[in-house]
């Protein structure tokens, strides 16, 4: 009698549920250990909730919330928000926007439900492997847009100041000023700020097609 061989996908799956479970361990420990309160973002889910879409004369209106790069819609869908606004407006992963999707294609956003922000100090790094700029608060690495940094002018060491969505956790900083670095100077420490609420006054924008560019270039 022959002993049974193990089942290879059987095995495999084994071995992906325990290094899920090792993973959300790991980012547990992290989460406690640096302090980050709240629990993680789930844009999808949220926009479900809070999203809508209707339809006024000839505009299609989506309302969804911003993840960092995109709003997310109620369906799902990821809409394309351009950078600079995003940059400019210094959206924050959670925000509510409304997109109007004119009849001539032309994308128009506008910031209409800003969640609370938690502003704080970190530091700008380049991820390794994908060579993007990142920074790091409390141990915490987030990502940034590189319209922020660029404009700016931002460089690795240099000390910036974000903000983040208030009591919740998030992958994206939104950059609020970027502080240089200049050597032999002690780096400012981290901290932070509770900002309920505190926002810019939102600016309209529409996608960065040749035909609009122009147009977000002078928000």
């Amino acid at each position: 009698m022959t002993d049974q061989q193990p089942d290879p996908i059987a095995t495999v799956r084994q071995l992906l549920a325990e290094a899920k479970a090792s993973i959300q361990s790991a980012e547990q420990i992290l989460d406690d250990a640096s302090g980050t309160p709240g629990k993680r973002i789930n844009i999808a889910a949220q926009a479900r909730k809070a999203g809508s879409v209707s339809v006024d004369g000839d505009s299609r209106i989506i309302e969804g919330l911003f993840d960092g790069q995109h709003m997310v819609g109620p369906d799902g869908k990821q809409y394309s928000v351009p950078a600079n606004y995003a940059s400019k407006s210094k959206l924050v992963e959670g925000d509510k926007l409304k997109l109007t999707i004119t009849s001539d294609g032309a994308f128009i956003y506008k910031q209409i439900g800003p969640i609370d922000r938690l502003r704080i100090v970190g530091k700008l790094v380049r991820d390794e492997q994908t060579d993007e700029f990142q920074v790091v608060a409390n141990g915490v690495p987030y990502r940034v847009l590189l319209a922020s940094i660029t404009y700016f002018k931002g460089e690795t060491g240099d000390d910036v100041v974000v903000l983040l969505p208030q009591g919740q956790q998030a992958h994206w900083a939104a950059v609020e000023n970027i502080i240089k670095h200049i050597p032999g100077q002690e780096a400012a420490e981290a901290v932070t700020v509770d900002q309920p609420h505190e926002v810019l006054p939102p600016v309209d924008g529409e996608v960065a097609t040749p035909e609009t560019q122009d147009k977000i270039d002078e928000i």
